[in-house]
Protein backbone atom coordinates (compact mmCIF):
# COMPACT_ATOMS: atom_id res chain seq x y z
CA UNK A 1 0.00 0.00 0.00
CA UNK A 2 2.84 2.51 1.03
CA UNK A 3 4.39 1.88 -2.52
CA UNK A 4 0.93 2.23 -4.19
CA UNK A 5 0.40 6.07 -2.79
CA UNK A 6 4.06 6.99 -3.49
CA UNK A 7 3.08 6.30 -7.02
CA UNK A 8 -0.20 7.94 -7.31
CA UNK A 9 1.56 11.09 -6.09
CA UNK A 10 4.88 10.29 -8.29
CA UNK A 11 1.92 10.20 -11.15
CA UNK A 12 0.01 13.57 -9.68
CA UNK A 13 3.29 15.78 -10.31
CA UNK A 14 3.50 17.67 -13.18
CA UNK A 15 6.70 18.60 -12.39
CA UNK A 16 8.25 15.06 -12.74
CA UNK A 17 9.36 13.21 -15.51
CA UNK A 18 8.44 9.06 -14.65
CA UNK A 19 11.01 7.63 -16.86
CA UNK A 20 10.02 4.06 -15.20
CA UNK A 21 8.76 1.84 -12.59
CA UNK A 22 10.47 -1.10 -11.18
CA UNK A 23 9.46 -3.51 -9.21
CA UNK A 24 11.34 -5.95 -6.15
CA UNK A 25 10.95 -8.79 -3.98
CA UNK A 26 10.80 -7.44 -0.11
CA UNK A 27 7.59 -8.03 2.11
CA UNK A 28 6.96 -10.67 -0.55
CA UNK A 29 7.50 -12.27 -3.52
CA UNK A 30 8.23 -10.43 -6.87
CA UNK A 31 6.00 -12.57 -8.85
CA UNK A 32 3.38 -11.02 -6.13
CA UNK A 33 4.31 -7.68 -6.12
CA UNK A 34 4.95 -7.38 -10.08
CA UNK A 35 1.41 -9.04 -10.38
CA UNK A 36 -0.17 -6.05 -8.15
CA UNK A 37 1.92 -3.39 -9.62
CA UNK A 38 0.53 -4.30 -13.48
CA UNK A 39 -2.71 -4.62 -12.13
CA UNK A 40 -2.31 -1.14 -10.33
CA UNK A 41 -1.24 0.16 -14.05
CA UNK A 42 -3.89 -1.27 -15.67
CA UNK A 43 -6.71 -0.04 -13.23
CA UNK A 44 -5.00 3.55 -13.47
CA UNK A 45 -4.90 2.76 -17.54
CA UNK A 46 -1.32 3.74 -17.51
CA UNK A 47 0.46 3.22 -20.70
CA UNK A 48 3.06 5.62 -21.42
CA UNK A 49 5.19 4.37 -18.33
CA UNK A 50 7.50 1.63 -19.09
CA UNK A 51 7.26 -1.15 -16.02
CA UNK A 52 9.74 -3.38 -15.17
CA UNK A 53 10.16 -6.73 -13.00
CA UNK A 54 13.25 -7.11 -10.89
CA UNK A 55 15.11 -9.70 -9.38
CA UNK A 56 13.07 -12.25 -7.33
CA UNK A 57 15.91 -12.46 -4.88
CA UNK A 58 19.80 -11.24 -3.85
CA UNK A 59 20.82 -14.53 -4.76
CA UNK A 60 20.79 -12.73 -8.71
CA UNK A 61 20.62 -9.11 -9.12
CA UNK A 62 20.08 -9.44 -12.84
CA UNK A 63 17.29 -8.30 -14.33
CA UNK A 64 14.85 -6.29 -16.58
CA UNK A 65 14.84 -3.82 -14.04
CA UNK A 66 18.54 -4.01 -13.40
CA UNK A 67 19.33 -3.49 -17.43
CA UNK A 68 16.78 -1.04 -17.40
CA UNK A 69 18.10 1.49 -14.68
CA UNK A 70 21.68 1.36 -16.59
CA UNK A 71 20.07 2.21 -19.64
CA UNK A 72 18.14 5.57 -18.16
CA UNK A 73 21.52 6.61 -16.42
CA UNK A 74 23.32 6.13 -19.30
CA UNK A 75 21.35 8.15 -21.65
CA UNK A 76 20.48 10.74 -19.06
CA UNK A 77 23.81 11.22 -17.15
CA UNK A 78 23.92 13.60 -13.99
CA UNK A 79 19.66 14.30 -14.39
CA UNK A 80 18.24 11.44 -12.56
CA UNK A 81 16.80 11.12 -8.58
CA UNK A 82 16.10 7.44 -8.47
CA UNK A 83 13.76 7.08 -5.77
CA UNK A 84 13.91 3.67 -3.94
CA UNK A 85 10.91 2.07 -1.52
CA UNK A 86 11.84 -1.40 -1.16
CA UNK A 87 14.96 -3.51 -1.10
CA UNK A 88 18.30 -2.19 -2.99
CA UNK A 89 19.12 -5.55 -5.02
CA UNK A 90 17.87 -3.46 -8.62
CA UNK A 91 20.10 -1.11 -7.94
CA UNK A 92 23.06 -2.77 -7.21
CA UNK A 93 22.36 -5.25 -10.03
CA UNK A 94 22.85 -2.05 -12.25
CA UNK A 95 26.28 -0.91 -10.46
CA UNK A 96 27.50 -5.12 -11.05
CA UNK A 97 26.74 -4.21 -15.18
CA UNK A 98 28.11 -0.88 -15.00
CA UNK A 99 30.28 0.34 -12.88
CA UNK A 100 29.55 3.99 -13.26
CA UNK A 101 26.52 3.58 -12.39
CA UNK A 102 25.73 5.72 -8.89
CA UNK A 103 28.28 7.70 -10.80
CA UNK A 104 25.57 8.91 -13.79
CA UNK A 105 22.81 9.21 -11.34
CA UNK A 106 21.70 12.77 -9.81
CA UNK A 107 20.77 11.84 -6.89
CA UNK A 108 19.24 8.44 -4.83
CA UNK A 109 16.70 8.97 -2.52
CA UNK A 110 15.73 5.99 -0.05
CA UNK A 111 13.27 4.92 2.25
CA UNK A 112 14.87 2.63 4.71
CA UNK A 113 17.14 2.34 7.67
CA UNK A 114 16.86 2.55 11.50
CA UNK A 115 19.02 4.40 13.70
CA UNK A 116 17.95 2.52 17.01
CA UNK A 117 15.14 0.71 17.21
CA UNK A 118 11.44 1.64 15.69
CA UNK A 119 8.57 1.49 18.11
CA UNK A 120 4.97 2.23 17.96
CA UNK A 121 2.99 1.92 20.97
CA UNK A 122 5.24 0.01 22.71
CA UNK A 123 5.77 -2.80 19.65
CA UNK A 124 8.89 -3.29 17.51
CA UNK A 125 9.01 -2.56 13.93
CA UNK A 126 11.66 -4.93 12.23
CA UNK A 127 13.35 -3.05 9.29
CA UNK A 128 12.26 -4.61 6.28
CA UNK A 129 13.92 -2.60 2.67
CA UNK A 130 17.58 -2.00 3.86
CA UNK A 131 17.83 -5.82 5.58
CA UNK A 132 16.40 -7.87 2.39
CA UNK A 133 19.58 -7.39 0.46
CA UNK A 134 22.19 -6.14 3.29
CA UNK A 135 25.05 -6.29 0.48
CA UNK A 136 23.18 -4.29 -2.21
CA UNK A 137 22.60 -2.00 0.65
CA UNK A 138 25.69 -1.28 1.70
CA UNK A 139 27.07 -0.72 -1.55
CA UNK A 140 24.34 1.80 -2.77
CA UNK A 141 24.46 3.78 0.81
CA UNK A 142 28.08 3.91 -0.17
CA UNK A 143 28.03 4.55 -3.65
CA UNK A 144 29.74 7.69 -5.20
CA UNK A 145 26.63 9.76 -5.67
CA UNK A 146 24.55 12.06 -3.53
CA UNK A 147 22.59 9.52 -1.20
CA UNK A 148 19.85 10.59 0.85
CA UNK A 149 17.71 8.43 3.39
CA UNK A 150 14.51 8.70 5.11
CA UNK A 151 14.52 6.63 8.03
CA UNK A 152 11.42 4.93 9.34
CA UNK A 153 11.44 7.39 12.39
CA UNK A 154 11.29 10.38 9.96
CA UNK A 155 8.55 8.28 8.76
CA UNK A 156 6.92 8.17 11.66
CA UNK A 157 6.50 12.02 11.59
CA UNK A 158 4.43 11.39 8.82
CA UNK A 159 1.27 10.78 10.47
CA UNK A 160 -2.09 11.07 8.85
CA UNK A 161 -4.19 11.17 12.10
CA UNK A 162 -8.11 11.83 12.50
CA UNK A 163 -8.36 14.61 10.04
CA UNK A 164 -6.18 13.58 7.38
CA UNK A 165 -7.77 9.98 7.16
CA UNK A 166 -11.68 11.14 7.12
CA UNK A 167 -10.37 13.69 4.78
CA UNK A 168 -8.96 10.59 2.28
CA UNK A 169 -11.94 8.33 2.97
CA UNK A 170 -15.01 10.44 2.87
CA UNK A 171 -14.10 12.24 -0.04
CA UNK A 172 -16.70 11.03 -2.93
CA UNK A 173 -15.96 13.67 -5.43
CA UNK A 174 -12.81 12.64 -6.69
CA UNK A 175 -12.99 8.85 -7.98
CA UNK A 176 -8.83 8.92 -7.25
CA UNK A 177 -10.11 9.08 -3.09
CA UNK A 178 -12.59 6.93 -3.96
CA UNK A 179 -10.07 4.20 -5.88
CA UNK A 180 -7.68 4.21 -3.01
CA UNK A 181 -10.57 4.06 -0.40
CA UNK A 182 -11.91 0.69 -2.41
CA UNK A 183 -7.97 -0.48 -2.41
CA UNK A 184 -6.77 0.36 0.92
CA UNK A 185 -9.74 0.59 4.05
CA UNK A 186 -9.25 -2.70 5.05
CA UNK A 187 -5.35 -2.04 5.62
CA UNK A 188 -5.82 1.35 6.96
CA UNK A 189 -8.39 -0.25 9.81
CA UNK A 190 -5.78 -3.53 9.86
CA UNK A 191 -3.01 -0.69 10.92
CA UNK A 192 -4.81 1.20 13.52
CA UNK A 193 -5.95 -1.50 15.37
CA UNK A 194 -2.46 -3.72 15.27
CA UNK A 195 -0.68 -0.29 16.77
CA UNK A 196 -3.62 1.11 19.04
CA UNK A 197 -3.62 4.82 16.79
CA UNK A 198 -5.70 6.84 15.65
CA UNK A 199 -4.37 6.90 12.46
CA UNK A 200 -1.85 5.67 9.90
CA UNK A 201 1.78 6.58 9.10
CA UNK A 202 2.31 7.16 5.29
CA UNK A 203 5.87 5.65 5.19
CA UNK A 204 7.22 5.66 1.53
CA UNK A 205 5.63 8.94 0.56
CA UNK A 206 8.08 10.72 2.60
CA UNK A 207 10.85 9.78 0.56
CA UNK A 208 9.16 11.19 -2.54
CA UNK A 209 7.81 14.18 -1.20
CA UNK A 210 12.13 14.65 -0.01
CA UNK A 211 12.47 14.72 -3.62
CA UNK A 212 9.39 17.13 -4.90
CA UNK A 213 10.00 19.67 -1.92
CA UNK A 214 13.08 19.31 0.10
CA UNK A 215 12.80 22.62 2.06
CA UNK A 216 10.48 20.54 4.16
CA UNK A 217 13.47 18.77 5.54
CA UNK A 218 16.42 19.31 7.32
CA UNK A 219 19.14 18.17 5.71
CA UNK A 220 21.41 16.28 7.97
CA UNK A 221 24.84 14.76 6.35
CA UNK A 222 26.23 11.78 8.96
CA UNK A 223 29.21 9.69 8.55
CA UNK A 224 28.00 6.01 8.33
CA UNK A 225 30.08 3.03 9.36
CA UNK A 226 26.97 0.41 8.38
CA UNK A 227 28.68 -2.81 6.92
CA UNK A 228 26.67 -5.34 5.43
CA UNK A 229 26.43 -7.03 8.88
CA UNK A 230 24.85 -4.14 10.34
CA UNK A 231 22.52 -3.74 7.47
CA UNK A 232 20.73 -7.23 8.18
CA UNK A 233 19.04 -4.97 10.54
CA UNK A 234 18.78 -2.33 8.82
CA UNK A 235 21.26 -0.55 11.37
CA UNK A 236 22.60 2.88 10.26
CA UNK A 237 25.92 3.42 12.34
CA UNK A 238 26.93 7.10 12.79
CA UNK A 239 30.22 8.37 13.27
CA UNK A 240 31.49 11.44 12.36
CA UNK A 241 34.81 11.25 14.17
CA UNK A 242 36.09 8.51 12.20
CA UNK A 243 38.42 8.77 9.66
CA UNK A 244 36.46 5.78 8.11
CA UNK A 245 33.03 5.36 6.74
CA UNK A 246 30.92 7.35 3.94
CA UNK A 247 29.02 10.16 4.14
CA UNK A 248 24.86 9.85 3.70
CA UNK A 249 22.11 12.50 4.29
CA UNK A 250 19.47 11.66 7.05
CA UNK A 251 17.02 14.07 7.48
CA UNK A 252 15.37 13.89 11.14
CA UNK A 253 12.67 16.08 10.81
CA UNK A 254 9.32 17.25 8.86
CA UNK A 255 9.53 21.06 9.02
CA UNK A 256 6.15 21.41 8.61
CA UNK A 257 3.62 18.45 8.86
CA UNK A 258 0.08 20.16 7.57
CA UNK A 259 2.27 21.56 4.39
CA UNK A 260 3.47 18.10 3.99
CA UNK A 261 0.12 16.52 4.32
CA UNK A 262 -1.95 19.78 1.98
CA UNK A 263 0.95 18.83 -0.48
CA UNK A 264 0.13 15.16 -0.80
CA UNK A 265 -3.64 15.68 -0.93
CA UNK A 266 -3.06 18.08 -3.78
CA UNK A 267 -0.89 16.59 -5.53
CA UNK A 268 -2.94 12.73 -5.06
CA UNK A 269 -6.10 15.55 -6.79
CA UNK A 270 -4.09 15.91 -9.89
CA UNK A 271 -4.01 11.91 -10.64
CA UNK A 272 -6.50 11.21 -13.30
CA UNK A 273 -8.68 7.88 -13.67
CA UNK A 274 -10.46 6.84 -17.13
Amino acid sequence: MDDGLTLLYLLGRQDIDLLGVTTTFGNSTIDIVHENTVKMFNDLNIHAIPLYKGAGSKHNRQSDASRFLVKMAQKYPGEISLLATGSLTNLYGAYESDKDFFHNLKEVVLMGGITQPLVINNKNLNELNFSCDPEASYHVLSANTKVTVLTGHICLQAFFGEYEFKRLMHNRSLKIFRYIKDKSLDWYHFIMNEFGINGFYNWDIVAAVYITNPELFDDNPQKLTSTSEDLKTGMLKIDNFTSQGYEVNIPTAIKDLNKFNEIIFNTWENVKII
